[in-house]
């Protein structure tokens, strides 16, 4: 294997990571009254969402608009952290939502959508488990233990759109990995790591989670997809720390994933809070 040079722009610089085919992902998922409307393949960017968005807000691309990076240099997860991979070790991609039958006061289920769309289609394409941490974290078993292997960001674009972000780790080998915590496919053990069909089966999944909530006008119990997300959740039943805005912190158990997709926390005061946002650090197993 020809190791990975960055100073190398040869598309097969590292034989175990071939790039992906665009026009095979837009003949595979483009079609007459599909949810998507273009695939665009760059080879490195600093954000797809940054990317996507601006294009949503310039009005140069409609719902359903895919863009996929093959290297992101400034990936953003939540609260602005960085989120950076090897050139083509994982699926990097956003995508453009314009939910008009759907409240926007429902909009915010839209990341834990994607979250059970990408659990859904790694489940059938990688074989795979991939459990959610809330609010859009996913997880995968690396030796008996969680590990981050993904993240889900969705942002607003203009008033009647949404760009959703997600960042997976494919084939990111151990000596890679970021933090100690992270995971990768690869180190999950998948059947493939071929990122072709791996994006294929996220991106019809996603197609498939959005047309069914957004044909319940985005009602999360008769979508079915508050029942799905509290079961792939593996948040529900552990005690949690929420860190919340304004340096404040609450502990108790995660129980609940409430109708307005918020966590509910119960305290040891025997109070049932709802958390928005803020990040949630699992303090034990469940």
């Amino acid at each position: 294997m020809t190791p990975h040079n960055a100073s190398d722009d040869s598309r097969w610089s590292d034989l175990d990571r071939p790039p992906l085919n665009a026009s095979a992902l837009r003949r595979g998922l483009v079609r007459e009254g599909g949810l998507w409307s273009g695939v665009e393949l760059v080879q490195r960017t600093g954000s797809t969402n940054s990317d996507l968005v601006a294009k949503a807000v310039a009005g140069t691309v409609g719902e359903g608009a895919v863009l996929v990076a093959e290297e992101q240099t400034a990936g953003r997860g939540r609260l602005d952290r960085q989120w950076t991979a090897p050139a083509r070790s994982g699926l990097f991609f956003s995508v453009l939502l314009r939910p008009v039958e759907v409240p926007v006061a429902r909009w915010g289920w839209l990341p834990l959508l994607t979250g059970v769309a990408v659990a859904t289609g790694l489940s059938r394409a990688a074989g795979v488990d991939t459990a959610l941490k809330w609010p859009n974290d996913l997880l995968v078993k690396v030796g008996g233990e969680e590990r981050k292997a993904g993240g889900i960001l969705a942002e607003r674009a203009g008033d009647g759109g949404v760009v959703v972000g997600v960042g997976l780790n494919v084939s990111l080998r151990a000596s890679e990995l970021p933090v100690p915590t992270a995971g990768s496919l690869a180190l999950a053990g998948a059947v493939t790591t071929d990122r072709d069909p791996l994006l294929r089966a996220v991106l019809r999944s996603l197609e498939e989670w959005y047309g069914r909530w957004r044909d319940a006008a985005g009602d999360p119990a008769r979508s079915g997809l508050q029942e799905t997300y509290a079961a792939g959740c593996a948040t529900l039943g552990r005690t949690v720390r929420a860190e919340l805005p304004g340096d404040r912190s609450i502990v108790g158990e995660a129980v609940a994933v409430d109708g307005d997709g918020r966590l509910v926390i119960a305290t040891g005061e025997g109070v049932q809070e709802p958390v928005g946002a803020g990040d949630i650090v699992h303090l034990r197993p469940a």
